[in-house]
């Protein structure tokens, strides 16, 4: 099986070498290009959210206005600003061949567009140089659900096409500045999922939604659930669009890297062999990966969401779809666990996302459908993401898949011939 996979050239996970007595397994057990890694992102990582000229990110104020549980912030988070170096020696002794880690779009640019702020560039630069000098392969996520407030309050961030050009000019900056040690580059994390916490439940930053569509309790001041998450995640597929051009046409040439983007990714298992559940188990598949990844690699949403969604879902002009196409070069996935779908049938009336997709899904067989009680267990199901990577990589032109995170350790992994 393993030549299978040869297209997952990251997996951030963390794996000793030399651990064969735990996890009865060693290096050599698989591909020489699988790489191991491990990741952190900016706003749960770096802290010193006040020092060096940095400005507020939307995370900031979320955490700050008290949206989180247990009322955290990031203010200190790992204080990885402060002690990289010591993290960079962890990567080195456990063996670690890769680190991903995401840039604060407020530290290296504090207003959003202009000018670059000094202290931002400086630690960035050492960070990867210190990855660098060890033989550390480099994997930079351009921005991590993370933009900067400013641009929130000045024209709603990504709710605004203005972004678009604001995100390419940061990415400019990061691609000039960094790219002569960085072929690895992911514009955004999470695509789908930034846009329905964010933009539809509330539950992340920036915490907009309608009723009744807010995550649990939640009831938001500001939003609206039925239209939002579709502006919101075509602006940003514009804007990794707009990104990817720019580093083709003026870096990539000499810099050899290559420019992906990342969704969160669910297999899903049809609860019966009903053809309504086959049926439904596809579309949750084209709703929550396809919604995303169709337009970068074919040019436009899938059919069955545009049927759904109808006239809320933004269309692509004929110039912005030829754009779009063919703007990634590899597919990263954050996996975590596999669902069983069933038929829901399209409901009348105000509907988001979910509603929308018209199917319930829960976690085990014997559950009820999330979102009417939780879960009662997350199994480990391996044979899913090997099943979710096949998907991906036949449906999307046999592109690169990279495993940016998972939340199943390598040994049930190995145990599924994976």
């Amino acid at each position: 099986m393993a030549a299978a996979f040869t297209v997952i050239s990251l997996l951030l996970s963390v794996c000793v070498q030399g651990a064969a007595p735990v996890l009865s397994f060693t290096r050599s057990d698989f591909p020489e290009d699988f790489v191991f890694g491990s990741a952190t992102s900016a706003y749960q990582y770096e802290g010193a959210v006040a020092e060096d000229g940095r400005s507020p990110s939307i995370w900031d104020t979320f955490t700050h206005a008290g949206n989180m549980p247990d009322k955290s912030n990031g203010d200190i988070a790992a204080d990885g600003y402060n002690k990289y170096k010591d993290d960079v020696k962890l990567v080195i002794d456990s063996n670690l061949e890769a680190y991903r880690f995401s840039i604060s779009w407020s530290r290296l640019i504090p207003n959003g567009r202009g000018a670059i702020n000094p202290k931002g560039l400086e630690y960035y630069n050492n960070l990867i140089d210190e990855l660098a000098t060890h033989g550390v392969q480099v994997h930079v996520m351009i921005s991590q659900l993370d933009p900067p407030q400013i641009l929130e309050d000045e024209y709603g961030g990504w709710l605004s096409p203005k972004i678009v050009e604001d995100f390419t000019a940061y990415a400019d900056v990061c691609f000039r500045e960094f790219g002569d040690r960085v072929s690895h580059w992911t514009t955004l994390d999470e695509v789908n999922v930034a846009a329905l916490g964010s933009y539809d439940i509330g539950q992340i930053a920036p915490g907009r939604c309608s009723d009744p569509f807010g995550f649990g309790t939640k009831k938001c001041t500001v939003g609206n659930s039925s239209v939002e998450p579709y502006i919101a995640a075509h602006n940003m597929l514009l804007a990794h669009a707009s990104a990817t051009r720019l580093y083709r046409e003026k870096y990539q040439a000499v810099q050899k890297g290559v420019v992906g983007i990342n969704i969160y990714t669910m297999w899903a298992y049809p609860l019966t062999n009903s053809t309504a559940d086959l049926e439904a188990s596809q579309r949750f598949l084209d709703f929550y990966c396809g919604w995303i990844l169709e337009p970068l690699v074919f040019g436009d949403y899938p059919s069955v969401v545009k049927k759904n969604v109808g006239s809320r879902l933004p269309s692509f002009r004929k110039v912005q779809s030829e754009a779009i196409r063919g703007t990634i070069d590899f597919i990263g996935i954050n996996h975590y666990l596999s669902v069983y779908v069933n038929d829901h049938p399209l409901e009348k009336g105000i509907r988001d996302f979910v509603l929308d997709v018209a199917a319930d899904y829960r976690v085990s067989r014997t559950d009820p459908p999330v979102g009417q009680h939780a879960p009662t267990s997350i199994p480990a199901d391996p044979r899913g993401l090997q099943l979710m990577v096949e998907y991906l990589s036949e449906a999307y032109g046999n592109l690169p898949i990279y495993i940016q995170e998972t939340g199943k350790s390598i040994s049930e992994l190995q145990a599924s011939k994976f």
